[in-house]
């Protein structure tokens, strides 16, 4: 009786405690701080007398007692009461939690950490971290790291976990009871798999069923179905856990493997795509069962409840499943009641472990997108090996076939000025672990996607690409690729601009891109920018560093010539263009001073009507010819005098076969201009040894680096002052003559021929259509090759003579490479396979001269005289390798028109030359 009743005097003072924390809690101000009288000394002072301290007293003597009776009967609020009333004072005022408010705080987390929330957080309208608390009961946003055993499966982050109670204590409760034990024991469980793994054991108890499986939903709506066994476009349901029992544990069931349920498939799939609930009194009576599954787990199915767990919008996260009510009796309407209603909680928190789940992935995504920040800016050299780095690591994260990035052309938004493509199989090369710098222009480009997003700056997702008309189809016209799904998105420079796109295409096993993908490529992308725009001003500057080493370089060895010199040739008389024989094929200027062939060219220019036509000042058409002239260093072979015999090439097919009413005076000022400048400053050694030796000129170009260099110099001569030869001619024709100038100047880079020739070979045998620009600038870009290599077409004696030339000149270029570069020059320029030359020059006339000739022939029967020249010198090469043994003389013989031949190949195929570098024009 004396237990009794001092058991109901510690339940009113309990109920009075409760009362007075609570009004302490209440009325306690922030200001306050530990200043204040706390609740338990209002209570001594309120609530003691000589009874309240003998129960103390017993209270103070069993304290297992006290620790049970507060677990079974202390409510949250008095849990809070107590927190608050021993929460370690720090200050006498609560900083807010901002940037600006960071420092280190005293105490054991008794006010909220500062904690910094990326926008990624707001997606869904949400924080990704619950709010938790610590182990002093401090609410706070951050994980505790501190009595956590481990991290590894089945480990929970919920710091502060409460004690689970027995499946022993738990069956002696009352329904209401039992559903409030099992809501609390998933309410603070973080971590997915462990949850899931609480949710089934919880509901299986309810349900009093055998076992439970809970399939999650995953992925999005399709909007593209796609025919093949690993698609998975569109939602579908994955088994986090299947066939769980009650004395299954969590690593055993992670053991499993995963299934996949298509959406709408099955059971399950029925339920997660209506969102009602099955309730199945005999499974094998039912025809969406699925037998196969008893058949490979060795369980028979009797009865089957399934129902969907739904978070607070409605929407399905996963569907639970319960299989055999234990004694063989089937589910209620009753089960289906308690189901419901303990899903709805473990809805709420699946909800939250996959937020939290997010948060995780959050800060991880961060960790890369960092490493990949300082991985674009460790070395930022050249624009190739940055985008390489870019492709490389976009594609391995992102898991794709194919990366492009496209610089936007600045003078053309909607045009590109670079495409870099990368491939996943582009590793597994031989040169993969060498390689430094990205494919250039190898595929097709989407003009309609990557041109819509480079002018509007909008990410485009397509799930498939044929079905969006933005596609061009014909990209994919032999070829053996298919696009399916693709993400473009812009890439923008600090200040905003477009500078580039960044193209992902075909995501691995037929995925969709997703908005994850996305905004992992939007946030890398901003450090692409970045990255691109550096290197770009880095390039800039390395480039003014260069162009400042050239122009002083240039200076100091060229000069302009002098109005002295351009006024006596201006009083020379100019003799006619049959007196200098310019108009034949067979032109020689072996016995010409160098006053001769500056008035050739003028003779040239009054012949063409240039002078007339284009308001010509004389003296200065002479003085920007000498200083033309002057600008050519005194090297063995690319000097003026070859200039100028390109130049009379050029004139003498024009007149002869009338084409210079195709082209029209500005066409033909701007070949001559051409012609006449196409070597300038050429220094002897061509467009490899500037690589080789990394040059300033190399620095400056990276493709053609001395045809830009030769086109650099025209401009920089015709704006010098006294040398102004466009100065009268209006501004769009100005322009027109430039660009032609610069086509036709670049088109002698043998690299360019090989590119442009198959389009002129189709041409020719289709027959040309020259009121097309496109057809007149294949026709002017092959015309400065063939007029660049003529000296093959030349008489035997003038062809041998050029020939010795070229060959001295490239044996000084393989000495230099020899002696200053410690490198092994080509057979060309290696002075020790001398004796070779007969070989290479046939070699160089089978594989560039006689195809561009033969088609020039084609095109009129003028230049008929060109093939035979080459065909003889030919056959004279031929005779002089069989005279010196490199060919049996019995192997040659002669074909149906009358050329010389050989029947059987007895050198090795590295002496028979067929590239490009075996050439007179070898820059």
């Amino acid at each position: 009786m004396g237990h009794n009743l001092s058991m109901c005097k510690l339940h009113q003072c309990r109920h009075k405690k409760s009362l007075h924390l609570r009004n302490s809690e209440e009325s306690r101000m922030p200001g306050e701080g530990g200043g204040a009288e706390s609740g338990l000394h209002r209570l001594h002072r309120n609530c003691y007398d000589p009874e309240y301290a003998r129960m103390e007293a017993w209270l103070d003597e069993h304290p297992d007692f006290v620790q049970d009776y507060f677990l079974r009967k202390a409510t949250r609020q008095v849990v809070d009461s107590w927190l608050v009333s021993h929460a370690t004072p720090t200050s006498s005022s609560v900083e807010l939690s901002s940037p600006t408010h960071n420092q280190s705080r005293g105490g054991s987390g008794a006010t909220t950490p500062v904690r910094k929330i990326s926008a990624h957080e707001f997606e869904r309208g949400g924080l990704l971290k619950p709010m938790i608390s610590t182990i002093d009961g401090t609410p706070t946003f951050l994980t505790s790291t501190e009595g956590q055993t481990g991290s590894g499966p089945g480990h929970s982050p919920t710091p502060g976990r409460r004690q689970r109670r027995s499946r022993h204590e738990l069956r002696q409760l009352d329904e209401k009871e039992l559903i409030f034990e099992l809501v609390k024991d998933i309410c603070n469980e973080l971590e997915v798999r462990s949850l899931c793994h609480k949710i089934l054991q919880n509901v299986s108890m309810l349900l009093h069923a055998d076992r439970g499986s809970l399939f999650l939903v995953q992925g999005e709506k399709a909007t593209c179905q796609t025919v093949g066994p690993h698609s998975q476009r569109g939602r579908y349901l994955v088994s986090k856990l299947f066939d769980v029992c009650s004395k299954s544990t969590l690593i055993e069931m992670e053991k499993k493997d995963e299934i996949r349920i298509p959406w709408g498939t099955g059971i399950v799939g029925y339920v997660a795509e209506s969102g009602d609930p099955v309730n199945i009194p005999d499974a094998y009576k039912d025809e969406r069962f699925n037998h196969d599954i008893d058949v490979l787990t060795g369980y028979k199915t009797r009865t089957l409840l399934c129902m969907p767990i739904k978070d607070t919008n409605g929407d399905v996260l996963g569907v639970a499943q319960v299989i055999n009510k234990v004694g063989d009796a089937p589910f209620t309407e009753q089960d289906e009641k308690i189901f419901s209603s303990y899903l709805q909680f473990c809805g709420i928190g699946l909800r939250n472990a996959h937020l939290y789940e997010k948060s995780q992935l959050e800060v991880k995504r961060n960790q890369v997108l960092l490493d990949l920040a300082r991985m674009i800016f460790e070395e930022q050299s050249t624009i190739e090996h940055v985008v390489f780095r870019i492709l490389t690591h976009t594609q391995s994260l992102i898991q794709c076939q194919r990366v492009q990035v496209l610089l936007v052309h600045q003078a053309s938004k909607g045009s590109f000025s670079r495409v870099f493509d990368f491939e996943a199989t582009d590793l597994n090369g031989e040169d993969s672990e060498s390689r430094t710098s990205p494919y250039e222009s190898r595929f097709p480009i989407n003009v309609g996607i990557t041109g819509y997003v480079a002018t509007t700056g909008e990410t485009v997702s397509i799930p498939c690409a044929y079905e969006d008309p933005r596609f061009d189809h014909s990209v994919d016209d032999g070829t053996n690729f298919k696009h399916k799904t693709i993400l473009c998105m812009a890439i923008k420079n600090s200040s905003g601009q477009i500078i580039g796109v960044i193209q992902l295409i075909n995501k691995f096993d037929d995925l969709q891109f997703t908005k994850n993908d996305e905004n992992f490529v939007e946030a890398f992308a901003i450090f692409c920018g970045m990255g691109i725009h550096n290197t770009h001003m880095y390039e800039r500057a390395v480039v003014a560093i260069a162009k400042q080493s050239v122009t002083l370089e240039v200076l100091s060895y060229h000069a302009t010539a002098s109005l002295d010199d351009a006024q006596r040739l201006r009083k020379m008389r100019v003799p006619s263009a049959a007196n200098f024989r310019l108009h034949e094929f067979t032109f020689d200027d072996y016995i010409m001073n160098d006053d001769e062939t500056i008035t050739a060219c003028i003779r040239m220019f009054l012949d063409l009507d240039l002078v007339e036509r284009f308001h010509m000042d004389y003296e200065v058409l002479c003085r920007w010819l000498l200083s033309v002239k002057k600008n050519y260093r005194n090297v063995t072979y690319h000097n003026w005098r070859h200039a100028f015999n390109v130049a009379q090439m050029m004139f003498s097919i024009l007149t002869a076969t009338q084409w210079w009413k195709i082209f029209g005076e500005a066409e033909c000022l701007a070949l001559i201009i051409g012609c006449l400048c196409h070597d300038l400053d050429h220094r002897g050694t061509n467009n490899s040894f500037q690589i080789k030796a990394s040059s300033p000129l190399a620095q400056l170009y990276s493709t053609s680096t001395m045809e830009h260099h030769h086109f650099d110099q025209c401009i920089m001569i015709l704006n010098s002052p006294g040398n102004q030869l466009l100065a009268n001619v209006s501004p769009d024709e100005y322009s027109r003559v430039i660009r032609i100038v610069e086509e036709a100047i670049l088109s002698t880079d043998l690299a360019v021929y090989f590119r442009k020739r198959g389009a002129f070979f189709n041409i020719v045998r289709e027959g040309p259509r020259f009121n097309t620009e496109e057809h007149r600038e294949l026709l002017r870009a092959m015309l400065m090759t063939v007029c660049d290599l003529a000296a093959i077409t030349k008489p035997w004696d003038v062809e041998k003579r050029v020939a010795e030339l070229v060959s001295s000149e490239f044996f000084e270029q393989g000495d230099i490479e020899r002696e200053e570069l410690n490198i092994t020059p080509i057979d060309i320029m290696n002075r020790e396979k001398e004796d070779q030359l007969p070989l290479m020059q046939v070699g160089f006339i089978d594989s560039i001269c006689l195809p561009i000739y033969e088609s020039f022939a084609a095109l009129s029967d003028k230049l008929e005289p060109l093939v035979d020249g080459v065909r003889e010198n030919r056959d004279h090469w031929l005779e002089i390798a069989a005279a010196q043994s490199l060919i049996p003389s019995e192997s040659m013989e002669k074909d149906s028109n009358d050329n010389m031949t050989i029947s059987k190949p007895s050198t090795p195929d590295s002496d028979a030359p067929s590239s490009p570098v075996h050439n007179y024009n070898s820059d």
